[in-house]
């Protein structure tokens, strides 16, 4: 039997601002591996090592390829199989009961990014649900009140081309572990700094990324408002801001000079925990060394303040001129770069007028409280809500509702896959047909489907078409091809798409928005901010005026945790949990917990593969010396972390690495591998923060103890989740 060998161009699925260029190889119809293109001018062929054995993960034994029912007790993750005619007539069954005695309203979905592309990620349910006159889910996981913060100073501006980085001269990473979490960008900064670029990265915890900077500042967490504040107070007091930039290109100069006043460095660095000299090291660096550009990261929103953080930290490049140049700036998201037509996708003109809305931050609640009418059915996809949402325990305790029909399509049996009723089969990217977007950069990825499916796996666009012709939906958009869907949601005749045709997409593998020349793009150097008075706005009209218009391509901004109240000017809350806001809570549980990403999981992906679970190892709680002394723990200690919301169990790892007060320990474990049937998002309020109801995964404290075994296996019976799955 002769062998033939072909290669298919691709991209990579995940929730990554890197979005890489892949190219598939086939043998025989069987995939064989998985590359990064070399040609890609950003991801320049490499792959994280998350990705960098993605053709095995296509054929891990432990995937689900068949419908499934459950047949053993919520949550045993016992399942047998049936066929999709059979899983789709109970959907019908049960939903349509639901809705003749409850309403529609009683179902929710729950969904986010488990894959990001046009067809198969983010909105590829709302169209169904919103036709079906389903409870709305927001979904503000993630990115919302940096976005938020940022919309209101900067517009819907794309901001900094990553690749214009290696003209930068100063390069703020604030918030963000760019190695682990979005690693293409290094090589951009790498080169920045072999031109003479001094590199900093403010983070409570030094992570990869902090060990490689020039300059580590420590920071404690949802505090970083403060510093910004402070910072301007420096640069504004010391005369060091750009007097032109600011009286032509800002709008309310003044009033921010004011707020800012009320920061000096003595009273920030007692909040921030920032040296004085090192606040005021950093100011005049920052204003004096051009270009300078700030890398701004998701983990600045998630606290009490974090909206507003993210409009102190904006307002920066404008107060000391960074735009001008070439490689000075901000860099967020640049989805404002992709023309995309949101309402074709999402079809919100299909919503019920009336519609209530829940949040999916708050799901453990949504899924106990009393509500008219009660949630009867979830569907969830894309999302593997026990591990990455807040308040696990109460969304445990949710789930095991006799009462409540749970339809999870996935790819494994997750911790939340297995409380599912009815369980359906997902495929992978090599075997479905996608167009990706970017929020890391600016090119559109094109994903050819390069082998089939295996079993009955289907993707998530033809999973909805089938759900719509199972409940009786008659519009034409139900039978679109999926290439006859990427036509109707882009928009073509969009100036950003010039050059760029769907032919060309599709052949090339990957274009660039037309967004402007990397080496000479400036794109604010004479303001032009996409604002209601076209500058940035140090004080924001939107929020003085009451008439904020949010962006299209997310839900919750309107929504707004202290009192409905936007301040116009950046400012300053002390988080949720923390020593001076609530002396109550902190003499119970004194230590702020962070949990970042891990490096080898995404989310809580690759969480369940062997190669993985061997490189991140057994959940960690990183904690600083003093704070492990005065508990008698030592390195290597198994610890229990907990608060009134619940516990976890890791092994301590004693290090500098953290601040004194804060302990760090990293998202993505799966609750049905850990010792405790627990992970960190037990200890997680479901609070949101004062803008876009984003979460506060950071803002919460906790209690560090170390345990013995027979409280960790009463620690584990105690919690709602059975024994582990074998992996492969």
């Amino acid at each position: 039997m002769s062998s033939e060998k072909t290669t298919v161009k691709g991209a990579c699925p995940q929730d990554c601002p890197d979005t890489c260029a892949f190219i598939y190889t086939v043998e025989n119809g069987r995939l064989i591996d998985v590359k990064g293109d070399p040609e890609h001018p950003v991801t320049q062929g490499r792959l994280c090592t998350k990705l960098n054995d993605f053709a095995k993960h296509h054929y891990n034994p432990n995937r689900v390829l068949y419908p499934m029912k459950r047949v053993g007790p919520k949550g045993s993750g016992e399942f047998e199989r049936i066929s999709w005619a059979e899983a789709l007539g109970e959907i019908k069954s049960r939903w349509t009961r639901i809705i003749d005695e409850f309403g529609s309203a009683a179902i929710m979905p729950c969904s986010y990014l488990g894959q990001e592309g046009v067809l198969n990620g983010l909105t590829v349910g709302d169209a169904f649900f919103n036709r079906l006159g389903s409870t709305v889910a927001e979904k503000t996981f993630c990115g919302v009140g940096r976005d938020v913060g940022a919309h209101l100073t900067i517009g819907g501006s794309t901001g900094v081309d990553p690749e214009s980085l290696v003209h930068s001269r100063y390069i703020i990473l604030w918030a963000v572990n760019t190695l682990s979490t979005g690693n293409h960008q290094w090589p951009f900064i790498a080169e920045a700094k072999r031109r003479g670029a001094k590199i900093v990265s403010i983070d409570p915890l030094r992570s990869k990324t902090a060990a490689q900077a020039d300059w580590h500042i420590p920071i404690k967490p949802g505090t970083d408002a403060a510093l910004a504040l402070g910072m301007m107070n420096v640069i504004i007091s010391e005369g060091l801001y750009d007097r032109d930039y600011v009286e032509r290109y800002t709008a309310g100069f003044d009033e921010l000079a004011a707020r800012a006043a009320e920061y000096p460095v003595e009273r920030v660095s007692s909040i921030t925990g920032i040296p004085i000299e090192d606040i005021l090291t950093l100011s005049r660096e920052y204003a004096t060394q051009t270009p300078a550009v700030i890398r701004l990261g998701v983990a600045i929103e998630r606290s009490r303040n974090g909206g507003q953080a993210a409009r102190a930290i904006l307002c920066l490049p404008a107060l000391v001129g960074a735009w001008r140049h070439v490689g000075g700036g901000y860099i967020g998201i640049t989805m404002g770069a992709f023309a995309l037509k949101w309402d074709a996708m999402c079809r919100p003109d299909w919503i019920k007028e009336g519609s209530r809305v829940f949040n999916l931050n708050n799901l453990g609640k949504v899924l106990l409280e009393t509500s008219e009418p009660p949630i009867k059915s979830m569907m969830v996809y894309n999302i593997n809500p026990v591990v990455q949402a807040p308040d696990q325990e109460r969304i445990k305790k949710g789930l095991l509702r006799e009462d409540l029909f749970l339809v999870v399509s996935e790819l494994f049996i997750t911790d939340t896959a297995r409380y599912a009723d009815i369980l359906l089969p997902s495929t992978m990217q090599a075997e479905q047909t996608d167009l990706m977007f970017s929020w890391g950069h600016f090119y559109w990825t094109y994903n050819n489907k390069a082998i089939e499916a295996p079993g009955e796996a289907v993707p998530n666009s033809q999973l909805f078409r089938l759900l719509a012709e199972t409940m009786g939906f008659d519009e034409p958009e139900w039978r679109r091809t999926d290439e006859e869907m990427i036509r109707d949601f882009i928009d073509w005749d969009s100036p950003l798409m010039e050059g760029i045709t769907f032919e060309a997409l599709k052949e090339n593998g990957y274009m660039k928005a037309a967004v402007g020349d990397k080496d000479i793009r400036a794109p604010h150097a004479e303001g032009n901010f996409p604002t209601p008075s076209g500058k940035c706005e140090f004080k924001s009209s939107e929020a003085a005026n009451g008439n904020f218009v949010p962006p299209p391509f997310r839900s919750g901004y309107e929504a707004f945790q202290d009192g409905g109240y936007i301040d116009p000017l950046p400012s300053y809350n002390a988080p949720f949990e923390s020593q001076g806001s609530t002396p109550e809570i902190a003499s119970k549980y004194p230590l702020n917990i962070i949990s970042p990403k891990a490096h080898g999981f995404l989310n809580s992906q690759y969480a369940n593969e062997m190669k993985q679970q061997k490189r991140e190892g057994v959940p960690v709680l990183i904690m600083h010396p003093d704070d492990a002394q005065s508990r008698g723990i030592v390195n290597g200690d198994t610890v229990k972390v907990s608060n009134d919301r619940g516990a976890f169990v890791g092994s301590a790892v004693v290090s500098a690495d953290t601040m004194k007060g804060v302990v760090a320990s990293f998202l993505g474990h799966w609750s049905a591998d850990s010792k405790s049937k627990s992970a960190v998002n037990s200890i997680s309020s479901d609070r949101v923060a004062n803008m876009g109801r984003a979460p506060t995964f950071n803002d919460n404290l906790v209690e560090v103890a170390k345990i013995d075994n027979d409280a960790i296996v009463a620690l584990a019976a105690n919690s709602r989740q059975p024994a582990p799955l074998e992996h492969a």
